[in-house]
């Protein structure tokens, strides 16, 4: 079996560009084009287009589809309605955090979900594993689409001059069919970038024409091609978390932060899903003897943190670790080095003092601030 990563449909475009590709999850992926700053800011300020088809796409089907998600995840997926998505995760038996998803209702019993790339398959055959006894099917629709995402307070222009498509009814979290530029494709607004923005699914044939397409509309407000860098330091302003940085399977979802994600009130299959006793537990846990939190740290200085480096509390002339950072860069939004990190409660309220960050032996003082660092005026 060959180790060549996997080329998008968009390869070839990628490379006419000038992309400069990396290897990410076993594909080829463009990281930047030109500029990391200049793609950040045309997001954030006009509008980027992004090539994601490296994410994992799974169908479930079947009279038992929705019992089955019920069971094989930690949200309430029955109670998604038609039309809609739900941000939800995978978790073992002990709770740590397999993959964090997107699932998308398609019909009354189909649903797409949307994994991480580096853990599709490992989603996949957790899924197809979880479905014994359900009458549903799990099915492997990774090569039946790729999935270009446009995103910026300019993208619902540029798509409404391509699409009949009802862009202003669609809500956040929520996909509907839709021709695009004369192509066939789901139309999603989820996003991770903490700008407005489309996710389109569509199969690879068209993605070249697709892409054209928007680039052409764009091109008069000044959408750019971006990689797959500024996509990493947009999320890491919105505060929003990365597999294998701020969310493993070392962690539970309440570990994360992000407990509210676990439906425990689900009256499907008894109430039973995968996890749930370790995730009880996890939840009493984090009520009576908090675990570490996930914070904002700004730098006063110009050096950036990375992940892995340790977090410390400077006082006298010891400096005691207390947490870990997860991610870190320049934040072109801010102006400043930025990260996010795991820190004991007892340092983790907004504008604790005498926090830092050990880079390299130098203890670089740092300001706890609450997450997101941005967000997007309405």
């Amino acid at each position: 079996m060959s180790n060549a990563p996997r080329l998008t449909a968009l390869d070839a475009l990628h490379r006419s560009l000038g992309a400069t590709m990396t290897d990410f999850a076993g594909w080829d992926m463009p990281l930047r084009y030109a500029s990391e700053r200049d793609e950040h800011n045309a997001v954030r300020t006009k509008a980027g287009l992004f090539d994601l088809s490296h994410m994992g796409e799974i169908t479930v089907t079947g009279p038992r589809a929705a019992d089955l998600l019920d069971y094989a995840l930690v949200g309430n997926i029955g109670s998604v309605g038609v039309g809609r998505a739900r941000y939800t995760m995978i978790c073992q038996e002990d709770g740590g955090i397999v993959d964090d998803l997107i699932v998308y209702r398609l019909g009354e019993s189909e649903y797409m979900v949307v994994a991480n790339a580096g853990n599709a398959q490992i989603v996949l055959d957790a899924l197809a594993e979880r479905s014994q006894g359900f009458d549903a099917e799990v099915r492997d629709d990774r090569d039946a689409y790729a999935l270009i995402a446009v995103q910026g307070p300019e993208s619902p222009g540029i798509l409404k001059s391509l699409t009949d498509a009802d862009l202003d009814g669609l809500k956040y979290y929520a996909g509907l069919p839709g021709t695009v530029a004369g192509v066939p494709a789901l139309i999603a607004r989820t996003g991770y970038t903490g700008e407005d923005g489309f996710e389109l699914f569509v199969e690879p044939q068209h993605a070249e024409k697709l892409w054209q397409a928007l680039t052409e509309a764009g091109a008069p407000v000044g959408l750019i091609p971006c990689g797959l860098s500024c996509r990493d330091t947009l999320r890491l302003e919105a505060g929003m978390p990365l597999y294998g940085h701020e969310l493993t399977t070392a962690l539970t979802p309440f570990d994360a932060g992000l407990g509210r994600v676990v439906k425990f009130e689900k009256t499907t299959n008894d109430g039973r899903f995968v996890g749930r006793e370790a995730l009880q537990a996890a939840a009493e846990r984090a009520e009576t003897s908090p675990p570490r939190k996930l914070v904002g740290l700004i730098a006063t200085g110009r050096r950036v943190p990375r992940a892995g480096m340790a977090v410390i509390a400077v006082g006298g002339a010891d400096a005691t670790v207390i947490g870990e950072v997860t991610s870190g860069a320049p934040s072109p939004t801010l102006g400043k080095p930025i990260a996010i990190a795991y820190v004991d409660a007892a340092h983790a309220a907004p504008g604790t003092e005498g926090v830092g960050v050990d880079i390299r032996g130098t203890h670089e003082p740092y300001e706890v601030v609450a997450l997101p660092f941005y967000k997007r005026q309405k």
